[in-house]
Protein backbone atom coordinates (compact mmCIF):
# COMPACT_ATOMS: atom_id res chain seq x y z
CA UNK A 1 0.00 0.00 0.00
CA UNK A 2 1.29 3.72 -1.06
CA UNK A 3 3.04 5.63 2.30
CA UNK A 4 1.15 9.07 3.15
CA UNK A 5 4.38 9.81 4.15
CA UNK A 6 8.04 8.58 3.63
CA UNK A 7 10.88 10.05 6.01
CA UNK A 8 13.77 9.80 4.98
CA UNK A 9 17.91 9.89 6.66
CA UNK A 10 19.94 12.67 5.63
CA UNK A 11 23.71 11.54 4.93
CA UNK A 12 24.97 8.37 3.39
CA UNK A 13 20.87 8.24 1.89
CA UNK A 14 20.26 11.25 0.16
CA UNK A 15 23.70 12.71 -0.28
CA UNK A 16 27.19 11.98 1.05
CA UNK A 17 30.23 13.12 1.26
CA UNK A 18 32.47 14.23 -1.25
CA UNK A 19 36.16 11.63 -0.95
CA UNK A 20 35.72 11.12 2.27
CA UNK A 21 35.82 13.12 5.67
CA UNK A 22 39.80 12.48 6.45
CA UNK A 23 40.15 14.15 2.90
CA UNK A 24 38.67 16.79 3.76
CA UNK A 25 40.08 17.49 7.34
CA UNK A 26 43.02 16.55 5.59
CA UNK A 27 42.47 19.83 3.32
CA UNK A 28 41.40 22.37 5.65
CA UNK A 29 44.08 21.31 7.90
CA UNK A 30 46.64 21.93 5.12
CA UNK A 31 45.56 25.21 5.07
CA UNK A 32 47.37 25.68 8.67
CA UNK A 33 50.28 24.49 7.72
CA UNK A 34 49.85 20.66 8.97
CA UNK A 35 49.93 18.07 6.80
CA UNK A 36 48.27 13.86 7.46
CA UNK A 37 47.25 11.34 5.29
CA UNK A 38 43.56 11.27 4.73
CA UNK A 39 43.46 7.77 6.06
CA UNK A 40 44.98 8.50 9.52
CA UNK A 41 42.41 10.96 9.81
CA UNK A 42 39.61 9.22 8.45
CA UNK A 43 40.67 6.09 11.07
CA UNK A 44 40.59 8.47 13.79
CA UNK A 45 37.67 10.59 13.17
CA UNK A 46 35.27 7.26 12.92
CA UNK A 47 36.44 5.53 15.91
CA UNK A 48 35.92 8.65 17.62
CA UNK A 49 32.74 9.22 16.64
CA UNK A 50 31.44 6.30 17.57
CA UNK A 51 32.21 6.44 20.95
CA UNK A 52 30.72 10.07 21.26
CA UNK A 53 28.04 10.95 23.11
CA UNK A 54 24.70 12.04 20.76
CA UNK A 55 24.55 14.94 19.02
CA UNK A 56 20.98 15.97 21.34
CA UNK A 57 20.33 18.17 23.37
CA UNK A 58 17.37 18.05 26.31
CA UNK A 59 16.01 20.76 28.27
CA UNK A 60 17.69 23.74 26.29
CA UNK A 61 16.41 27.10 24.86
CA UNK A 62 16.79 27.06 21.32
CA UNK A 63 18.62 29.68 20.79
CA UNK A 64 21.46 27.89 22.79
CA UNK A 65 21.33 24.99 20.06
CA UNK A 66 23.55 26.56 17.25
CA UNK A 67 26.72 27.15 20.37
CA UNK A 68 26.04 23.54 21.45
CA UNK A 69 25.99 22.17 18.10
CA UNK A 70 29.29 23.65 17.40
CA UNK A 71 30.80 22.57 20.62
CA UNK A 72 29.74 19.15 20.09
CA UNK A 73 31.73 19.16 16.85
CA UNK A 74 34.53 21.08 18.18
CA UNK A 75 35.27 18.45 21.32
CA UNK A 76 35.12 15.51 18.64
CA UNK A 77 37.53 17.52 16.59
CA UNK A 78 39.86 18.09 19.28
CA UNK A 79 39.72 14.03 20.26
CA UNK A 80 39.87 12.76 16.43
CA UNK A 81 43.22 15.31 15.92
CA UNK A 82 44.52 13.78 19.11
CA UNK A 83 44.38 10.29 18.23
CA UNK A 84 45.78 11.22 15.20
CA UNK A 85 48.62 12.91 17.11
CA UNK A 86 48.68 16.25 15.32
CA UNK A 87 46.52 18.34 17.74
CA UNK A 88 49.46 19.92 18.71
CA UNK A 89 50.55 21.05 15.23
CA UNK A 90 47.27 23.34 14.68
CA UNK A 91 49.03 26.18 17.03
CA UNK A 92 45.25 28.07 16.14
CA UNK A 93 42.71 25.39 17.04
CA UNK A 94 39.92 27.66 17.26
CA UNK A 95 40.69 29.91 13.73
CA UNK A 96 41.14 26.18 11.82
CA UNK A 97 38.05 24.77 13.62
CA UNK A 98 35.47 27.65 12.22
CA UNK A 99 36.63 27.19 9.28
CA UNK A 100 36.84 23.60 9.00
CA UNK A 101 32.99 24.15 10.58
CA UNK A 102 31.55 26.16 8.00
CA UNK A 103 33.12 24.28 5.51
CA UNK A 104 30.45 21.15 6.13
CA UNK A 105 27.46 24.11 6.06
CA UNK A 106 28.57 24.61 2.43
CA UNK A 107 27.42 22.40 -0.54
CA UNK A 108 31.60 22.18 -1.27
CA UNK A 109 31.85 18.80 0.67
CA UNK A 110 28.59 17.36 0.05
CA UNK A 111 27.11 15.01 -3.42
CA UNK A 112 24.09 13.91 -4.44
CA UNK A 113 23.53 10.38 -5.45
CA UNK A 114 22.16 9.92 -8.86
CA UNK A 115 18.95 8.48 -8.13
CA UNK A 116 17.96 10.73 -5.47
CA UNK A 117 16.02 13.62 -7.52
CA UNK A 118 14.32 11.18 -10.38
CA UNK A 119 13.32 9.15 -7.13
CA UNK A 120 12.21 12.46 -5.04
CA UNK A 121 10.04 13.59 -8.14
CA UNK A 122 8.26 10.12 -8.70
CA UNK A 123 6.99 9.72 -4.95
CA UNK A 124 5.68 13.72 -5.03
CA UNK A 125 3.95 13.38 -8.34
CA UNK A 126 2.42 10.08 -6.71
CA UNK A 127 1.43 12.94 -4.00
CA UNK A 128 3.32 11.24 -1.24
CA UNK A 129 4.55 13.85 1.18
CA UNK A 130 8.34 13.67 2.17
CA UNK A 131 10.18 14.67 5.14
CA UNK A 132 13.89 13.93 6.79
CA UNK A 133 14.30 12.03 10.28
CA UNK A 134 18.65 12.71 10.29
CA UNK A 135 21.11 12.93 13.43
CA UNK A 136 22.73 15.92 11.65
CA UNK A 137 22.51 19.49 13.16
CA UNK A 138 20.86 23.05 12.20
CA UNK A 139 23.54 23.23 9.37
CA UNK A 140 21.58 20.70 7.38
CA UNK A 141 18.74 23.23 6.37
CA UNK A 142 21.41 25.15 4.56
CA UNK A 143 23.18 22.44 3.17
CA UNK A 144 19.65 21.04 1.82
CA UNK A 145 19.14 24.19 0.62
CA UNK A 146 22.62 24.31 -1.76
CA UNK A 147 22.01 21.21 -2.72
CA UNK A 148 18.38 22.20 -4.22
CA UNK A 149 17.04 19.28 -1.86
CA UNK A 150 14.85 21.91 0.38
CA UNK A 151 12.04 22.28 -1.47
CA UNK A 152 11.46 18.32 -1.59
CA UNK A 153 10.71 18.18 1.98
CA UNK A 154 7.47 19.06 4.43
CA UNK A 155 9.51 18.37 7.47
CA UNK A 156 13.65 18.32 8.73
CA UNK A 157 13.43 16.35 12.22
CA UNK A 158 17.21 16.50 13.84
CA UNK A 159 18.71 15.14 16.90
CA UNK A 160 19.70 18.14 18.43
CA UNK A 161 16.46 20.33 18.07
CA UNK A 162 14.41 17.27 19.74
CA UNK A 163 17.14 15.72 22.23
CA UNK A 164 16.90 12.57 20.81
CA UNK A 165 19.13 10.96 18.56
CA UNK A 166 18.19 7.94 15.90
CA UNK A 167 17.53 4.74 17.20
CA UNK A 168 15.84 6.30 20.28
CA UNK A 169 11.97 6.64 19.25
CA UNK A 170 11.12 9.33 20.49
CA UNK A 171 12.37 11.07 17.27
CA UNK A 172 10.62 8.95 14.94
CA UNK A 173 7.29 10.06 17.35
CA UNK A 174 8.54 13.76 17.01
CA UNK A 175 8.32 13.39 13.43
CA UNK A 176 5.10 11.69 13.19
CA UNK A 177 3.51 14.22 15.32
CA UNK A 178 4.69 16.86 12.58
CA UNK A 179 3.68 14.90 9.66
CA UNK A 180 0.22 14.18 11.73
CA UNK A 181 0.07 10.59 10.52
CA UNK A 182 0.26 7.17 12.27
CA UNK A 183 3.43 4.64 12.00
CA UNK A 184 1.34 2.08 9.33
CA UNK A 185 0.86 5.12 6.99
CA UNK A 186 4.82 5.58 6.94
CA UNK A 187 8.02 4.57 5.54
CA UNK A 188 11.46 5.06 6.45
CA UNK A 189 14.55 4.93 4.51
CA UNK A 190 18.26 5.17 5.50
CA UNK A 191 21.79 3.72 5.69
CA UNK A 192 22.32 2.46 9.22
CA UNK A 193 21.21 -0.78 10.61
CA UNK A 194 20.84 -0.08 13.70
CA UNK A 195 19.53 3.98 13.90
CA UNK A 196 17.44 3.88 10.76
CA UNK A 197 16.17 0.25 10.09
CA UNK A 198 15.44 -0.78 13.68
CA UNK A 199 15.05 2.30 14.84
CA UNK A 200 11.69 2.65 12.75
CA UNK A 201 10.79 -0.35 13.16
CA UNK A 202 10.99 0.31 17.08
CA UNK A 203 7.62 2.22 16.61
CA UNK A 204 6.19 0.65 13.68
CA UNK A 205 7.29 2.19 10.77
CA UNK A 206 7.98 0.12 7.77
CA UNK A 207 11.63 0.56 7.86
CA UNK A 208 13.99 0.05 4.25
CA UNK A 209 17.83 -0.24 4.53
CA UNK A 210 19.49 1.28 1.60
CA UNK A 211 23.51 0.17 1.29
CA UNK A 212 25.42 3.00 -1.07
CA UNK A 213 26.63 2.27 -3.61
CA UNK A 214 25.22 -1.27 -3.84
CA UNK A 215 21.59 -0.27 -3.32
CA UNK A 216 19.53 3.03 -4.68
CA UNK A 217 16.05 4.78 -3.92
CA UNK A 218 15.42 4.39 -7.15
CA UNK A 219 15.02 0.16 -6.32
CA UNK A 220 12.81 0.75 -3.17
CA UNK A 221 10.51 2.42 -5.61
CA UNK A 222 10.93 0.40 -8.14
CA UNK A 223 12.05 2.66 -10.34
CA UNK A 224 15.15 0.53 -11.74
Amino acid sequence: MKPKVIFLDAVGTLFGVKGSVGENYSKIASNFGVNIAPEILDQAFFKCFKNAPPLAFSQVEIQDIPQLEYDWWKTLAIITFTEAKVLDQLTDFDAFFAELYHYFATEKPWFIYDDVIPTLEFWQKQHIQLAIISNFDTRIHQVLKLLNLEQFFSSITISSVTGFAKPNKQIFVKALTENDCLPSQTWHIGDSYTEDYQGALSVGIKAFLVKRPEQSLAQIANLS
